[in-house]
């Protein structure tokens, strides 16, 4: 599940992205492709600790 500051993240990238893309700011948009990759990132940590913290309970689970 994705978590809100990575939804966050996400969606001001894409609103930067759109809103440079439409004035010709270069450095608006660049920033929103950051922030859109951080987002992305923070979501694939977030995953990351989900699916670790799932197989630490099912081994204690299983004990």
């Amino acid at each position: 599940m994705m978590s809100i500051e990575s939804k966050k993240d996400m969606i001001k990238g894409k609103t930067n992205q759109a809103v440079g893309k439409a004035t010709g700011n270069d450095k608006q948009e660049a920033k929103g492709k950051a922030q859109e990759a951080m987002g992305k990132a923070k979501d694939k940590v977030d995953e990351t600790v989900d699916k670790a913290a799932h197989k630490v309970n099912e081994k204690t689970d299983n004990n």
